[in-house]
């Protein structure tokens, strides 16, 4: 399949409109969309056609994986009684949220990558980006939930208010109902959707001067990114504080003791909490190094457009979308129930179960027992 499509080849073969009087990547943009092209992107040259078919290529592996992936996690939990916790309603969710985002980024982005330009209309490129940013919003709310959870059952421990059904539904419910109020605005002048510098894809609007449009962003930045992020890396800090006293109060224990360790229920599930730190400590990095991309972008745009070119502005949507392949991934590896239920209904999807603790996983639900901290995640 040749990527340099028709479309692409005819805009590069006749003479330039563009109010700069050269070739540029707006060039291939169709008519219908050019009152939602920025003038600052009339100063750049095509791409190489070959970028187009390098992130075709990369969208359809992570599109398959990510579509797959969380479709599994989905089937699996639903379909596990031992594993339908609350905490993991949380875990769902965010299954869900990055399954629709995958679904629905991830076809346009292909056709569009194939002609190289958009070319669904104004509407629909306004409903891509409003897709994006919701599905995006409900997936960073719901990890800032699951890591709300976590850290008031493993750092609070038995004076913990142990989560609910009604709890986790009513925060899921909320996270959605937020995301939707928060994306709706930029279709009615507060902010736009528009296309991307790469002409492929749509995101909202940074390259407006007007504070009002720049006000949205302002907003945005605190509410989807900056605020979450800070309050993770807290939450993070205090669990492995919590965790590390722990392990620190047991050595010291098994030393009063005169033996080597304690081998105690206790100890075991010390251990499974040192598990979930690590496992959340890296999903947490993997998040970062998701969304900063579309955060630098955004600022960049905003304060020295120059560094914003259409080429970089393919970097924010590779690695946000990316995101949506990284939970399956962790949850396949990093919990025992999950591995023991997948092993049994999907056998040939099975991950190695070697290690495997047979007990209970870490860091979701508290319960009323002062000896058991979490079950489950």
């Amino acid at each position: 399949m040749s990527w340099n499509s028709p479309a692409h080849s005819a805009a590069n073969a006749l003479p330039s409109t563009n109010p700069y009087g050269n070739y540029t990547v707006v060039d291939t943009v169709p008519e219908f969309m050019l009152h939602m092209v920025d003038s600052h992107w009339y100063q750049f040259p095509p791409m190489n056609p070959l970028w187009y078919g390098l992130l075709g290529f990369w969208m359809t592996i992570m599109g398959t994986l990510s579509v797959a992936g969380n479709f599994v996690v989905i089937w699996v939990f639903m379909n596990t009684k031992s594993l339908r916790t609350p905490a993991n309603l949380l875990v769902v969710n965010l299954a869900i949220s990055d399954f629709f985002m995958m679904l629905t980024m991830t076809p346009p982005l292909l056709v569009n990558a194939y002609w190289g330009t958009w070319v669904f209309g104004a509407f629909f490129c306004e409903i891509y980006a409003f897709l994006g940013s919701l599905f995006g919003c409900v997936s960073i709310w719901t990890m800032v939930f699951i890591t709300a959870d976590r850290y008031n059952v493993i750092v609070k421990g038995v004076s913990a208010e142990p989560l609910t059904s009604g709890g986790s539904m009513m925060r899921i419910a909320g996270t959605w109902a937020a995301s939707l109020a928060w994306c709706l605005p930029p279709f009615f002048g507060w902010n736009r959707y528009v296309p991307e510098g790469n002409m492929l894809a749509c995101g909202t609007d940074y390259l407006t001067e007007s504070e009002l449009s720049k006000s949205y962003l302002y907003v945005y930045s605190v509410w989807v990114y900056l605020f979450p992020l800070a309050y993770i890396i807290y939450s993070y800090t205090f669990i492995v504080q919590a965790v590390a006293a722990h392990e620190k109060g047991m050595r010291e224990q098994a030393k009063k003791m005169g033996v080597k360790s304690l081998r105690s229920e206790e100890a075991q599930k010390t251990s499974a909490e040192c598990r979930l730190c690590k496992v959340a400590l890296m999903t947490v990095t993997l998040w970062f190094m998701a969304w900063t991309p579309y955060f630098i972008i955004n600022w960049g745009g905003m304060f020295n457009k120059p560094m914003v070119t259409p080429l970089f502005s393919i970097w924010g949507s590779v690695f946000a979308k990316a995101n949506a392949v990284y939970n399956p991934i962790v949850y396949a590896i990093s919990h025992p129930k999950y591995r023991a239920a997948l092993e049994k209904k999907l056998p040939c999807l099975a991950c190695a179960t070697e290690g495997r603790d047979g007990g209970s996983d870490t860091g979701s639900t508290a319960t009323a027992q002062s000896t058991e901290k979490a079950e489950s995640a």
